[in-house]
C-alpha cells in the first residue's frame, strides 16, 4: 500500500509539472489560481487551452498502453506481450494511415474507428499466425508473428505515406508518439472508449489470476476461458486502438511498466493493473516534461523519450530471472 501511495504522490507531482513547465513557464500559484478560477489571463489560457488537454492525453494514454500490455501478458502468459511488440499498435497505425491517405480523414474523432478496427484485426491475425491453427500459441511464435506483421504493416504505411506528400506530413509527426497534438474535443471523443477498456480490464483482473494457472486448471476452477479471452481482447482493442489514435503509439510502455510493477507487487493481476496504470501515466508526463525542457523552445516527442528510457530498463530487467515469472 505504501508503494501505491508513493506512486499517487508522484503522479500528482507529474501533473503539476505538466501544467506548469513549458516554453512559457507558469508559476505553481498561477496554475492553481487558473485551475480554480478560469479567466482570460495568460496563465489561465495556457493551462486550460494548451497544458490541460496535453496532460489529460498523457494520463489516459499512459494508463491505457500499460494496462493493455499487462492484460496481454496475462492472457497469453507471455512476458514479451505488448501492444507494440505484437503488432496491435502497428495495425491501428496502418488503418489510420489508410484512412488519412484514401479517405482524406483528419482529426482523431474521424479516424478513431479505423484505429479500433486495425488494432482488432492485427490482434486476431497475430494470434492466428502464431498459433498456426492450434488452440494455443507459444510466446516465441507470438512475438515472431507480431514483429513480422508489424514490419509488414509499417512498411505498407510508409509506402502509402510516400505516395502522397499530404499524407506523409499528416502521419509523420503523429507516428512519433506525441501527446501535444490532440485537442480537448478529440480527447473527449476517445476518452469514453479508454475508460470502458480500463473498466473491462479491471473487472477481469481476478479472472486473469486464474488464467496464469493454465487453461485446464483455470477451467476446473470455474473460469470461462473463451469469455475471458474475448473480453480481454475487447479491452486491449479499446485501450491500444484508442491510445494509438490519440498519440500515434508509444513503444515499450506496455511492455516495460508491468514488468517493473511485477517486481514490486508480485503476480497478483489486481495490483499489477492498478500500479501499472498509475506508474505509466506518471512516466509519460515526466518524459513529456523532460522533452519540453531539453529542447526548449522546441520539444522532443514523448514516444522518443520513452523508447530511450525503455530500452536500457528492459535490458536490465531481462537479466533478472524473476522478470520471466508471470
Amino acid at each position: 500500500m505504501g508503494g501505491l501511495v508513493a506512486l499517487v504522490v508522484l503522479l500528482v507531482l507529474a501533473v503539476g509539472a505538466s501544467l506548469a513547465v513549458g516554453a512559457n513557464p507558469v508559476p505553481p500559484s498561477a496554475v492553481w489560481q487558473g485551475l480554480l478560477h478560469p479567466d482570460r489571463s495568460e496563465a489561465s489560457l495556457i493551462v486550460w487551452t494548451e497544458r490541460m488537454p496535453r496532460t489529460a492525453v498523457g494520463l489516459l494514454a499512459g494508463a491505457s498502453f500499460a494496462v493493455a500490455g499487462a492484460v496481454m501478458q496475462a492472457l497469453t502468459r507471455n512476458p514479451l506481450a505488448d501492444p507494440g511488440l505484437l503488432g496491435v499498435n502497428a495495425g491501428a497505425g496502418f488503418a489510420v494511415t489508410l484512412g488519412v491517405g484514401f479517405f482524406d480523414l483528419s482529426g482523431v474523432s474521424s479516424y478513431v474507428w479505423f484505429a479500433f478496427l486495425g488494432a482488432a484485426i492485427a490482434a486476431v491475425l497475430v494470434y492466428l499466425i502464431g498459433s498456426g491453427g492450434r488452440r494455443t500459441a507459444s510466446p516465441v511464435t507470438l512475438v515472431l508473428a507480431g514483429v513480422a506483421l508489424g514490419a509488414v504493416l509499417g512498411g505498407i504505411s510508409t509506402f502509402v505515406s510516400l505516395l502522397d506528400p499530404d499524407t506523409f506530413r499528416a502521419v509523420r509527426s503523429w507516428g512519433l508518439g506525441s501527446i501535444a497534438r490532440t485537442g480537448i474535443d478529440d480527447t473527449l471523443t476517445v476518452a469514453p472508449f479508454l475508460i470502458v477498456g480500463l473498466a473491462i480490464a479491471f473487472l477481469l483482473s481476478a479472472t486473469l489470476n486464474t488464467t496464469a494457472l493454465g487453461d485446464d486448471l483455470s477451467a476446473s476452477l470455474g473460469t470461462s476461458i473463451v469469455r475471458t479471452r474475448v473480453l480481454g481482447m475487447v479491452a486491449v482493442t479499446l485501450l491500444a486502438g484508442g491510445a494509438t489514435a490519440l498519440t500515434g503509439g508509444i513503444a515499450f510502455l506496455g511492455l516495460m511498466t508491468p514488468h517493473i510493477v511485477r517486481l514490486i507487487v508480485g503476480p497478483d493481476q489486481r495490483w499489477i493493473l492498478a500500479y501499472s496504470a498509475i506508474a505509466a501515466a506518471a512516466l509519460v508526463l515526466v518524459a513529456d516534461v523532460i522533452g519540453r525542457l531539453i529542447a526548449r523552445p522546441s520539444e522532443i516527442e514523448v514516444g522518443i523519450l520513452i523508447a530511450l528510457i525503455g530500452a536500457p530498463v528492459l535490458i536490465a530487467l531481462v537479466r533478472r530471472r524473476r522478470v520471466a515469472e508471470l
